[in-house]
């Protein structure tokens, strides 16, 4: 479904991240973790994190302990700071990737849905000219799915309606 609020947009980015080269579902289990050891995904105090805040967050066995992966979360808060100014919202910034309306996806199988498209390679590109990590073309086509700026359900699954 749609989704426009900042904090929740900012979520998505920071799982989608984290969830590159593992399941989705470990990182669903380990949802509720990342809220807390992420303070709930607040930009602001993300972005302040310093060396004691990772070592912290390396030594929580409830989220994906990657450095590289919290450092990501971390300089992407940062950046999001940065969009927040220029566009007034993450979501202002996000949602013209698909001019503000959901683009609406007519696939009959999974094999039809791609893993990239040409806005996703353009929001990938621009996020990595600011600076984000993580947030390549696939990462971010999994980002618009998940957030609702695609419906790529199959025309055949109950939510396809839904999204319509």
């Amino acid at each position: 479904m749609p989704a426009h609020d900042d904090r929740h947009l900012f979520e998505m980015l920071i799982l989608e991240g984290a969830q590159a080269g593992l399941s989705w579902l470990t990182i669903l289990k380990k949802r509720e973790n990342y809220r807390k050891a992420f303070h709930g995904f607040d930009c602001q105090k993300v972005a302040s994190y310093a060396a004691p805040d990772i070592e912290r967050l390396m030594a929580d066995a409830g989220i994906v302990r990657n450095r590289l992966k919290i450092e990501s979360a971390i300089r992407n808060a940062r950046g999001v700071l940065k969009i927040v100014e220029e566009y007034n919202s993450l979501d202002a910034f996000l949602w013209r990737y698909v001019d503000s309306v959901p683009r609406q996806n007519h696939w009959k199988t999974m094999m039809d849905i791609p893993i990239t498209t040409a806005e996703s390679d353009a929001m990938s590109k621009d996020l990595k000219r600011l600076g984000f990590n993580f947030v390549g073309s696939t990462i971010c086509y999994a980002f618009m799915q998940a957030v609702g700026m695609v419906n790529d359900h199959t025309t055949d699954c109950f939510r396809y309606p839904q999204n319509v």
